[in-house]
């Protein structure tokens, strides 16, 4: 331990500080594409003649790929080299980016987004777990992930705002061609930055029927989930699509138990409070990520908003973000990451039931603006603090998969969340619609019961961050008790 302790700190040094910048701009261009389309849907709907219920799936469609990969993302680069999986990825993210950009219809923007939520599967895990690996010591971890967490809760909101002014702009395609010039970039930092590594094992171990089954359960899922408004809930098709999803999912939990290179090792979740930190990272991501879907919609379609006024609205959000990630950095040194993250979640869990209130005449400044800041001030610790649990204890040659497992939380959630509350918001306002409510009334009842369920969502997450490890971002040699087992063959 005192060899460890003795180690110099990494992140003092000039090439430490160019790596985290480098690994948080590759976390921050992946999780701002979750966002910065959201704002340039209607747009997209009119040019590329999207149906309501097929425009989700330009947000879906990345969010699933993202997150049902992730995990063969994460133990690719344990097995293969990070830094080889990392350029794989980035290539494909840039190249299905242009080709996104350039999409004549409906059918081949929604290909390239599913294209570039794989290339994305393989960027953030490998990213994360060389920040996990390469900053070894107690504070310079701390810091690290303190940063890393404070960039992903930033770029959802900094996605919409710069969503709007390239919308506003030169046209909703540069939310796309944006990517490409910035991969370069990244390609030339990971070469300087970034040592290479040799494969450490065959393609041979990679968990294939695995890897299918998990994602596709999980699209089959969501597919169902979003589709069950139009369908009915207890129609059979709808009932049957959920079914062949638990299926699936079920005969993963088998194959992992008994293949002998599992796609996920079961044995990890023996490390103290790591399951729990992935769960939690799904309620809340779920609850809050979707909050600007919905929100939105009703500064655009309810209260008349432009494009850019809409992802201007968001800027204070951002801000607050950024300050609240910074001070819970700070405090998780002090008094752990449990705290951070239940007062975290209960916070922005009353932002959401504020906004859950706005009225169809509402106001920026009185029915928008304290609930965002409220939000912004609790999810800041949520990021910072989940991702600093979901790493705690975990040995190196398992950090991939590790980080694989928290930000597959994160992706998947975002999806779910967003087939859930928008079968609750569609829901809501189709009934009073039939009932010839006007349609300004209509939208706004369904984004009221949307975010009154993202609100909940928070407070389960708040509830199940009970169980997590209070990690105080201090090195930790792990032990017979913390290691996996092996996995019997």
């Amino acid at each position: 331990m005192a060899a460890t302790t003795a180690q110099p700190s990494f992140l003092a040094s000039r090439r430490g500080k160019y790596t985290l910048a480098l690994l948080c701009a590759i976390a921050f261009l992946d999780f701002i594409d979750a966002s910065i389309v959201n704002i340039a849907l209607p747009d997209i709907r009119k040019d590329l003649d999207f149906s309501v219920q097929g425009l989700q799936w330009v947000i879906s469609g990345y969010l699933l790929t993202y997150g049902g990969f992730m995990l063969l993302g994460g133990r690719a680069g344990d097995l293969l080299g990070r830094r080889r999986v990392l350029v794989t990825g980035t290539a494909l993210f840039a190249v299905s980016s242009l080709i996104g950009g350039f999409a004549g219809d409906a059918g081949v923007l929604v290909g390239a987004r599913i294209a570039q939520g794989l290339g994305a599967a393989l960027m953030l895990p490998a990213a994360l777990s060389l920040l996990t690996t390469l900053f070894k010591e107690g504070k310079d971890r701390t810091t690290a992930l303190g940063v890393w967490g404070g960039v992903a809760g930033l770029a959802s909101a900094a996605g919409v705002f710069l969503g709007g002014v390239l919308t506003e702009g030169p046209g909703w395609r540069w939310v796309l061609f944006v990517n490409p010039p910035i991969a370069v970039l990244l390609f030339v930092g990971i070469f300087w930055l970034i040592p290479g590594e040799r494969r450490r094992a065959p393609l041979a171990n990679f968990d294939v029927v695995g890897t299918a089954l998990v994602t596709g359960g999980m699209l089959l899922l969501v597919f169902a989930l979003v589709k069950a408004p139009d369908q009915g809930w207890g129609s059979g098709r709808t009932i049957g699509e959920l079914a062949g999803a638990a299926a699936l999912l079920a005969a993963f939990l088998v194959n992992e138990q008994r293949g002998r290179n599992p796609l996920v090792p079961l044995s990890i979740f023996r490390i103290k409070g790591l399951a729990a930190a992935d769960v939690t990272q799904l309620i809340g991501v779920g609850g809050f990520v979707t909050m600007f879907f919905f929100l939105t919609l009703y500064m655009q379609n309810v209260l008349g908003y432009s494009p850019l006024e809409t992802g201007a609205s968001y800027l204070p959000l951002t801000f607050g973000v950024g300050v609240s990630a910074g001070i819970s950095s700070q405090l998780i040194g002090r008094i752990g990451t449990r705290p951070v993250i239940v007062a975290g979640a209960l916070i922005t869990a009353g932002g959401l039931f504020y906004l859950s209130r706005i009225p169809v005449d509402g106001s920026y400044i009185v029915d928008l603006f304290p609930g965002l800041m409220i939000v912004s001030l609790g999810i800041g610790g949520v990021f910072v603090a989940t991702t600093t649990a979901a790493n705690a204890g975990v040995p190196a040659d398992k950090a991939g998969l590790a980080a694989a497992l928290v930000n597959s939380a994160q992706q998947i959630g975002g999806a779910l969340g967003l087939a859930i509350f928008s079968a609750i918001a569609t829901s809501r306002t189709d009934h009073l619609l039939a009932g010839h409510r006007p349609v300004p009334d209509a939208l706004t009842a369904g984004f009221h019961r949307a975010l009154l369920a993202a609100g909940i969502f928070l407070v389960g997450a708040a509830i199940i961050a009970l169980r997590t490890k209070n990690a105080r971002g201090e090195v930790e040699l792990p032990t017979e008790e913390t290691l996996p087992e092996p996995v019997r063959a």
